[in-house]
């Protein structure tokens, strides 16, 4: 069994990390020569996003082949190279499946369009005439989840783009073909899988409008998703290896089978609600400020939850279809230093196993785009139409986007303060933050007191003390506003962390003697023994041992 609870993971978003060869695109070379770097970081996996052939409708997460690699990412022997590199390194790769959809493009669907029934039946067909779609469900990235196939007379599901339609679960021989996948990328050495949107892959047999949103009640935690899910992991052996499904609009009580102890599904998930604080009415494009003490008692009931039914998270702020945290929770300005670790203590010390977001450990902003030009995002692209469409102005909707957009996770990776910040030789596919020549990683290198250096010993604390991986949770924030504090307990050790969420220096209610205790880590220097306020987004944790 793969020890995941001392782990940490890193993920890497391919098309922006290392681009080897000037084409401005990201690659598997480019990877592979920035192990080291990775190594240093002291993490045990990296996730990588898609490489495999695709048209990139969706930046890959739109598949035309799950055993054929895009060349604009490199070549099969790439691949099988950097799964040997990283494994002399003791790394893991993990790869990203994406077993909700196909892109259009893939053979299954081509044939599906040809008229052969084996293949229709793939996916989530219905008869219908062009004017009524089956239902009023609507897509994530806007408009109806329903295209009309003139020539077949039929429409087909698609949760996501145009160019992902859904597969059909419930025939045997698509998870048939799905598990073949699993298999041949075992076999090359592959140590983990992360499974995109996992939960959304059984449907109802009935499927019927709803009347108060947009359909994911129906298909959210179907009703055999449990099911498949075990069945996957016991015929391909993946129970003994790194795996985390991405659950959208999920519940702790699902995401407590997925992962429990005997569940026989996945090893952890990564859920989504404590990213939606800052959503107005659920709404991702309508803004407001986040909501800190939902956000707290969102972090207090999944943590207990989980716990209580021997479930695992993932944590995490950041990845490629989210903002950059320390602009959004943070202050990317007077306080970018002190939030940046504060953000990352407060979930590396929590329970779960922590993922890095490439550019996190550097305290990497969001990009402050000005154009629409800028974008490359099809839900993004989708979405200012549909803003402007609402009545806001450009620039309204430019700044909804600034803030929302899944592009500012996608910047290229900042090595150095060069040309580029090192990524490309050629012209990046996307720009570039604009601060990139003083936030980098050659800059941080050099200063002790950096983001990339905090983010180092947050990670060397977890193998050095089993309470972080193994201990118990209980909260402790009382009702201070901005506070979140808590203690971990394991085998006679406690560990006790306290978070400032906010800009404001916190008062506590009565001081907190930590004499005889040993300061791990903090975002201030250290001082006195008797805790009474916290400053501006500071964060600290002290650890004991019982005599």
């Amino acid at each position: 069994m793969a020890d995941f609870k001392h782990s940490v993971v890193y993920q890497i978003y391919i098309k922006s990390f290392c681009d080897s060869n000037g084409d401005g695109i990201g690659d598997i070379r480019g990877i592979t020569g920035k192990l080291d770097y990775i190594r240093s970081l002291g993490v045990d996996y990296i996730w990588i996003t898609p490489f495999f052939l695709s048209p990139m409708c969706d930046n890959g997460y739109d598949v035309a082949d799950y055993r054929a690699i895009n060349p604009m990412f490199g070549t099969m022997e790439d691949v099988e190279e950097l799964i040997a590199q990283a494994g002399e390194r003791q790394i893991g790769c993990m790869f990203d499946m994406v077993f909700n959809h196909t892109s259009t493009e893939h053979e299954w669907f081509r044939r599906a369009l040809a008229g052969e029934k084996k293949y229709q039946d793939y996916y989530i067909f219905r008869d219908g005439t062009p004017d009524v779609p089956p239902t009023n469900w609507e897509s994530k990235f806007g408009g109806s989840a329903w295209e009309y196939v003139p020539r077949l007379g039929k429409w087909y599901l698609h949760l996501f783009d145009v160019g992902q339609a859904d597969l059909n679960w419930d025939n045997p021989q698509v998870r048939e073909e799905l598990k073949d996948v699993i298999r041949f990328w075992k076999s090359k050495g592959v140590r983990g899988f992360r499974f995109d949107v996992v939960n959304l892959i059984s449907k109802p047999e009935r499927l019927e409008n709803d009347e108060t949103g947009d359909g994911r009640k129906y298909y959210t935690d179907g009703p055999h998703v449990h099911e498949y899910l075990q069945e996957l992991a016991a015929d391909t052996g993946i129970e003994d290896m790194v795996t985390v499904g991405e659950m959208s609009s999920t519940s702790l009580e699902n995401c407590i089978r997925y992962s429990g102890e005997k569940s026989g599904e996945l090893s952890m998930c990564f859920n989504f609600h404590h990213l939606k604080v800052d959503y107005q009415d659920g709404d991702k494009w309508t803004l407001k400020a986040p909501d800190f003490q939902q956000l707290k008692e969102l972090f207090t009931r999944w943590q207990e939850g989980m716990q209580a039914g021997h479930g695992w998270n993932a944590m995490f702020w950041c990845n490629h279809d989210q903002p950059r945290a320390v602009s959004r929770f943070g202050d990317d300005g007077r306080y970018w230093k002190e939030s940046a670790k504060m953000l990352a203590t407060l979930i590396h010390l929590m329970r779960g196993t922590p993922y890095i977001f490439q550019g996190e450990e550097l305290g990497v902003t969001n990009a402050g785009y000005e154009t629409i030009e800028q974008y490359r995002d099809v839900e993004s692209l989708n979405y200012y139409e549909i803003l402007r469409n609402r009545g806001l102005t450009d620039r309204e909707a430019l700044h909804v986007l600034g803030e929302r957009s899944r592009d500012m996770g996608r910047t290229p990776m900042q090595w150095n303060g060069g040309k580029h910040a090192g990524f490309t030789g050629g012209t990046p596919w996307i720009d570039l933050v604009s601060n990139y020549e003083s936030i980098n990683v050659e800059a941080e290198e050099a200063d002790p007191d950096s983001i990339l250096h905090y983010y180092r010993k947050l990670v060397s604390l977890r193998k050095q003390y089993p309470v972080i991986g193994d201990g118990q949770i209980r909260f402790t924030n009382g009702d201070v506003p901005m506070l979140i504090s808590y203690e971990r307990e394991y085998q006679g050790e406690s560990l006790m962390v306290w978070c400032n969420l906010g800009s404001e220096a916190l008062v506590l209610p009565e001081a907190v003697d930590v004499s005889g205790m040993k300061r791990l880590i903090g975002n201030y220097p250290d001082e006195e023994q008797n805790i009474s306020r916290l400053r501006p987004y500071e964060c600290m944790a002290y650890h004991k041992i019982q005599p």
